[in-house]
């Protein structure tokens, strides 16, 4: 039967094409209309996903960034790396959450913002998929939140980031993490006391044992709920856990919409 599958694997293309010369594909981010070279790499269309050259240049900071706590940095490890343990085995980031960066956050967190949070999830992976194939990791988790606030807000960015991060690297993404209490929005704490805001809140099951697993949330500030979340599946018995997020707050005032 393989002919038949080659048959509806070419029918589809034809309806995909089709539907693309009625309804063009449009920018996740901003909604124009990139160029047809520009739509993305295959499968964008089935995923719904698209970038427009502009978005990808804007949203995206090609500098240098510690790889262990996502903060700009030349040597590609900062000083307080160096002096203290960091919050995952591995952190990439789109940039610092600012500008254009922190206003698609912003939408991603909003209802409706499925689209932009897709598209967040698809540059994570065009920007740093080498990076994430050494880690080698088995599935993708998002950041929960707990299930009041998500009830309130309607979506969860870190989880529709994840979803597309999942789908774009052909990995899983499993709901390997619970938030077992309900914690202060850490942009209403001072930086200092963010960790100790989220400590002993996240709970992890034997789902994740032996696996080696990408966190994915939407900002990072002080890395303490990376760090919460590492602990907690990793006395779960997960083999590793790296992390990746759409943005890296570097200064108290870049943080205060973050939730993390």
């Amino acid at each position: 039967m393989a002919w038949f599958a080659r048959v509806r694997r070419g029918v589809g293309g034809w309806a995909e094409a089709g539907l693309d010369l009625l309804c063009p594909p449009r920018c996740g981010i901003c909604g124009a209309e990139p160029p047809v070279a520009d739509h993305g790499g295959p499968g964008d269309a089935a995923a719904g996903v698209c970038l427009c050259p502009p978005c990808r240049r804007t949203l995206v900071d090609d500098g240098p960034r510690c790889l262990a706590c996502g903060s700009a940095c030349p040597t590609g490890s900062c000083a307080a790396c160096r002096r203290g343990p960091p919050p995952s085995a591995g952190l990439v980031v789109l940039g610092g959450y600012g500008d254009e960066l922190r206003a698609a956050v912003l939408r991603a967190k909003r209802p409706g913002g499925e689209p932009v949070a897709a598209a967040l999830g698809r540059l994570l992976v065009d920007r740093h998929r080498t990076t994430i194939a050494a880690w080698g990791c088995d599935a993708v988790t998002p950041v929960p939140m707990h299930w009041t606030r998500r009830a309130l807000r309607g979506t969860s960015a870190a989880e529709e980031i994840a979803r597309q991060v999942a789908a774009d690297l052909r990995l899983p993404c499993r709901r390997l993490l619970r938030r077992i209490r309900a914690t202060r929005m850490q942009n209403e704490l001072p930086f200092e006391d963010r960790p100790g805001n989220v400590r002993g809140a996240f709970r992890s099951g034997r789902r994740a044992a032996g696996l080696r697993i990408l966190l994915v949330d939407d900002v990072v500030t002080t890395g303490g709920t990376l760090a919460e979340c590492r602990r907690a599946l990793a006395a779960a018995g997960a083999a590793a856990v790296h992390a990746a997020a759409a943005a890296r707050a570097e200064r108290a005032a870049d943080a205060r919409d973050e939730h993390g």
